[in-house]
């Protein structure tokens, strides 16, 4: 989530009213990336797993799609198979990835039909029946997808193909979203029929092999959107906890799922990793005006990988870049963030747009803004900063500290001593929101003390509203989400758009 998350209604006064652009968190945070949902990145994740006994590798998770609604038939939410998704890992912290995950995809319709009146016709769904198993007959549409793997730089490096370690084959199937309860009427529903698609992934140069998992999830991010973006029609200081509703509770996301040795991705010198998400599409498109029957062919595509999409910390490109330079930063690359967009994050706008609303939570006054450099382009010393770093946006993890069982995970994680959470990486219940609001009005400051224990460059007479609870009174934990990988929970079924109420009438 690139500084992305906290979609602060503020900034979207400032910025999305003016545009007329709906943002939400990472969801279609530039004007380009708006208009291409197949490839807007909502969030990354990163983390030391959890899961018992599989604390010795690192699950990443990068969602795409936003704004998924259940009932999303009859073509539902596929990858676009025209596209590059790829997971860059940076386990040197030049800025440059060392390691790239590619994702590509095909989608191959079977044709299914059904006589009609002595002819045989083509179905119009996804499905002819209940759906069990990995490609069975019931499903009209098989959606399949590689993994290869790139040592050096994601254009140039040494490429492998990622095999099954069941069978070896390079090609893995991708559960079908939640039709619906009926489509997946067979003991254990949606559930056990996506589980079937965890795959055992075996990873060149890597004695040990990872986990693969593809599909759609329920979202997992928790904001309470639509009061943000009404002016931040809520009191910053009220409830931590079920003061407003989490307004993406009843959306979907598709998630690519990693889970990784960490001895495959950390060198022997340094334990942390740096990583984000990029998704990118041919330079040149020809729309075909008389497409030739199957699917994906109104379109021809060609030219060299162009990038459109990129995400690493949480709520950087919503509330940090300004609004021109948005999609400039999605086509970027983090080795070039100091020299590009250094202003948006050493000047922000952000705390001085709150102090403007609220006016007793004043902004900081440490200008550059060393603390913010410090969190969301180099890591904090002595939790999650590289030894040799160089200044670039990216989720940042350390894998030689432990992870904490779900039970004794804090949400607010470093801020609350839990060093294992954000932004030390980052876990499906971490509050990116409250953490994000507090750090931009200087909670670092606050929390580094008079003698900077921290390194981030201010002290506490910096930030007045520093020690603030300030909250957008939306929270989750780590009992909300999977304890196994890949830890996001069931999608919610294309049924469940609830009945209007007896009684209830339509203009």
């Amino acid at each position: 989530m690139r500084l992305k998350k906290i979609s602060l209604a503020i900034l979207a006064v400032a910025a999305a009213c003016s545009a007329g652009i709906s943002l939400a968190s990472s969801h279609r945070e530039g004007p380009y990336i708006a208009g291409m949902p197949k490839v807007d990145g909502t969030d990354l994740y990163m983390f030391r797993s959890y899961e018992p006994g599989r604390d010795g590798f690192v699950t990443i998770l990068a969602n795409y799609q936003p704004f998924q609604d259940p009932q999303g038939g009859p073509n539902f939410y596929m990858f676009d198979p025209n596209a590059l998704y790829e997971i860059h890992i940076d386990n040197t912290g030049d800025g440059v990835e060392d390691l790239t995950f590619q994702f590509q995809f095909k989608n191959t319709s079977k044709a299914t039909a059904l006589t009609v009146g002595g002819k045989a016709v083509k179905i119009p769904l996804i499905n002819s029946g209940v759906i069990t198993g990995v490609n069975p007959g019931t499903l009209n549409v098989r959606e399949t997808y590689t993994v290869n793997i790139v040592r050096g730089t994601r254009r140039g490096g040494a490429r492998s193909s990622g095999t099954n370690s069941t069978g070896g084959s390079a090609t893995f199937d991708k559960p079908v979203d939640n039709i619906g309860d009926k489509s997946f009427s067979a003991p254990g529903g949606y559930a056990a029929y996506a589980n079937q698609h965890i795959y055992s992934l075996n990873i060149p140069g890597c004695a040990t092999p990872g986990k693969v998992f593809v599909g759609q999830r329920k979202e997992p991010f928790y904001i309470a959107v639509g009061k943000i973006f009404d002016l931040f029609n809520l009191n910053p200081l009220g409830a931590e906890v079920g003061g407003n509703n989490n307004d993406l509770e009843g959306k979907n996301v598709s998630t690519l799922a990693l889970e990784l040795p960490i001895s495959c991705v950390t060198t022997a010198s340094d334990p942390v990793i740096g990583a984000f998400t990029t998704a990118s599409v041919r330079q040149a498109r020809i729309v075909n005006g008389s497409p030739a029957t199957g699917l994906g062919n109104a379109s021809r595509e060609g030219g060299a990988w162009t990038q459109v999409s990129r995400l690493g910390m949480p709520l950087v490109n919503e509330v940090v870049i300004g609004l021109e330079d948005k999609d400039k930063f999605n086509a970027s690359l983090p080795k070039d963030d100091a020299a590009k967009f250094a202003d948006y994050v050493t000047n922000p706008v952000l705390p001085a747009l709150i102090e403007s609303l609220f006016p007793s939570a004043k902004a900081p006054t440490n200008f550059p803004r060393t603390d913010l450099l410090t969190v969301f382009l180099k890591g904090i010393a002595g939790v999650n900063q590289p030894k040799n770093v160089v200044p670039a946006e990216m989720l940042r993890l350390n894998t030689s500290i432990p992870p904490i069982a779900p039970a004794a995970q804090n949400p607010l994680g470093v801020a609350a001593g839990d060093n294992a959470g954000f932004p030390n990486g980052r876990r499906p219940g971490d509050d990116v929101v409250d953490l994000s609001i507090r750090v931009a009005m200087g909670a670092l400051c606050v929390l580094t003390g008079p003698t900077d224990a921290l390194q981030v460059g201010c002290k506490p007479s910096d930030a007045p509203a520093g020690g603030l609870a300030l909250t957008d009174g939306v929270r989750k934990t780590a009992a909300n989400f999977g304890s196994a990988f890949p830890y996001l929970t069931t999608p919610l079924p294309g049924n469940s758009n609830p009945a209007p109420a007896a009684g209830t009438t339509f203009p």
